[in-house]
């Protein structure tokens, strides 16, 4: 019983993370089963009560961990990548969805051995749910305005500036706060609409908005971030009752919510 929304979040993030790990490539397996634990689970998989589950499991032939950091993986803001290439709250986040969901994750990994990333999810007798079909996304033309895009990923940032340049709006791309900032005042002055990733290498999205809003009066911005809204304001990071997208979201939904926001002006 889980949020198909969230559990996209969670195998999004473990595919990252092993893609991360297999930098030369490799070999990438997800796998899913039913499993009945007829004893409590071994010293690695403690946590786990007897009985039945199913299971996620991401694995990959990459670089491996060593014990410590196996240990820390889980903590927000721990990365083992190179300064300004990851904020450490991917897995972070896939621990709080699985626990959130009366789930446990288990890690095997050993250095130059690979990880193997699995997830229990208690087993239930009820039906699912009949998932309702995505809206169909009509391409018009009819969108106006200028809109600068800040996303430090850039295959969700190329993603959504494609989708908001269909609709017809212009987007100015930038792939971190310092080098939204670097633009100069005639750009940033023809900016309506600032959509912004909120936890970023080196800047936040907030900071940004703040520093940006005094270059451009009356600036409308919308954070957007794989982690829930009640998350990031528990952590400090962003401000209470901000206009907020979590991740993932459709072409319809963003397109929908830059519409919204831009015809308030």
């Amino acid at each position: 019983m889980a949020d198909t929304g969230q559990i996209e979040q969670v195998l999004m993030n473990l595919v990252v993370n092993a893609r991360d790990a297999m930098p030369e490539g490799g070999e990438l397996r997800i796998e899913t089963a039913n499993v009945d634990l007829k004893s409590p689970a071994g010293e690695r998989d403690r946590g786990l009560d007897p009985g039945a589950y199913v299971t996620l499991a991401v694995t990959d032939t990459g670089i491996g961990m060593d014990e410590r950091t196996r240990a820390l993986i889980f903590e927000p803001f721990f990365t083992t990548k190179d300064l300004g290439k990851g904020t450490g709250l991917g897995l972070a986040m896939v621990y709080g969805i699985v626990k959130q969901s009366g789930g446990v994750i288990a890690v095997r990994s050993e250095p130059g051995e690979g990880s193997a990333f699995t997830v229990y999810f208690p087993r239930i007798d009820a039906r699912a749910g009949q998932i309702p079909p995505a809206p169909v996304v009509e391409r018009s033309r009819s969108g106006q305005g200028t809109i600068l895009l800040v996303e430090d990923q850039q295959a969700v940032r190329g993603l959504v500036a494609q989708v908001l340049q269909s609709f017809g709006y212009h987007v100015i791309e930038a792939g971190s706060g310092s080098q939204a900032l670097a633009l100069p005042d005639s750009q940033v002055r023809s900016v309506d609409l600032l959509i912004t990733d909120v936890v970023m290498p080196g800047m936040s999205g907030s900071e940004l908005a703040a520093r940006l809003s005094a270059r451009r009066e009356g600036l409308r911005v919308l954070f957007i971030s794989g982690w829930a809204p009640n998350a990031i304001v528990q952590q400090g990071i962003l401000e209470p009752s901000p206009a907020f997208l979590q991740k993932p979201f459709s072409p319809a939904q963003i397109t929908a919510r830059v519409g919204e926001m831009l015809s308030a002006r």
